[in-house]
């Protein structure tokens, strides 16, 4: 993909969902691996501040793992960070840090160039109405329930947890937001019930038809997983949290209306309209008490979610 056609997903990203000014500094943090996406970023920010910066370093070994020293403390001192990289900074003491101090931060985990372009190319102000409207149909429920065709079947407590949005719009100091946006989030106190991706999750990708990965909840912890490779990963990030690996930590529901079928990436495909995605994991960055060296997300097709007894109509494209 030429350097031209990454032009207007990025001046989407850096003038509509981050409003630089020229008055702001702006930081790209990139990895070896998403260099263009990160130089197409850069130029746009250089247009508008002086004060336009880009780090690059090589890409973590998983999701949720902290960058170098060195890149913390720029994305701290930086009035927006833009993050297109391999691997998520979204659940990272860095990107909390960096928000706390009032950078607006905008990640871009495992952005591709084709995903830049496909899920920038949406109106972010839409996707805000409609986050908005399904946010005040769920967010003062005492029990959430999510069931699929495939087998989903589980009962979330939000507790005192509150539900966060990410719209893509990211004009307030300390905000945070994915791009390609678009879903409302929470961090569950508690579910028990039965969980089963068919749609996409890392690192298998977007699952063939009749490939769906299960995973058992009890009391907000996942006690099984059917996929090797999943329970292999939540297993190694075990033996540096312990249980806080199984954490159930995220319910999330999709509102972008411009993404029309999965393509088989998490960044793109948790925000698409009419779908739920589910995170184990850390939790800390969004609202819950979990810190871990994990976060990861697999999506359902076709749910349907219920708040306090009730069935919420989802945005769909």
């Amino acid at each position: 993909m030429s350097n031209s056609e990454l032009r207007g997903p990025a001046e989407t990203a850096v003038t509509q969902c981050l409003a630089l000014d020229s008055e702001e500094s702006c930081l790209i943090v990139t990895d070896d691996e998403r260099r263009p996406i990160g130089e197409a970023l850069y130029a746009v920010a250089s247009e508008t501040t002086d004060e336009a910066m880009i780090i690059q370093y090589p890409p973590g070994d998983q999701h949720g793992e902290e960058p170098p020293e060195p890149v913390a403390t720029a994305m701290a001192s930086a009035d927006v960070v833009l993050a297109p990289t391999t691997k998520s900074l979204t659940h990272t003491r860095a990107r909390t840090d960096a928000t706390d101090a009032g950078s607006r931060v905008a990640t871009l985990p495992g952005i591709t160039e084709e995903v830049f372009k496909t899920g920038l190319a949406v109106d972010y102000e839409e996707i805000r109405e409609a986050s908005e409207r399904l946010l005040e149909a769920v967010e003062n429920a005492e029990a959430l329930r999510v069931t699929s065709p495939a087998g989903t079947d589980i009962t979330l407590q939000p507790g005192d947890r509150e539900w966060q949005l990410d719209t893509g719009i990211v004009h307030e100091p300390g905000q945070l937001s994915n791009l390609p946006a678009g879903e409302i989030f929470l961090s569950p106190e508690t579910a028990d019930g039965t969980i089963v991706v068919t749609g996409t999750m890392a690192p298998h990708g977007l699952l063939d038809a009749g490939h769906s990965i299960r995973l058992e909840v009890e009391d907000g912890y996942v006690t099984d997983i059917d996929d090797d490779t999943i329970r292999e990963q939540v297993e190694e990030a075990a033996e540096d949290v312990g249980r806080d690996a199984y954490n159930l930590a995220e319910l999330g529901i999709g509102t972008n209306v411009g993404v029309a079928e999965l393509v088989g990436s998490v960044l793109l495909d948790e925000k698409a309209g009419g779908t739920v995605h589910f995170a184990v994991g850390d939790d800390a960055g969004i609202g819950g008490d979990t810190d871990a060296p994990i976060h990861l997300d697999g999506i359902l097709r076709n749910p349907t979610v219920y708040a306090d007894g009730e069935e919420i109509d989802l945005p769909t494209p």
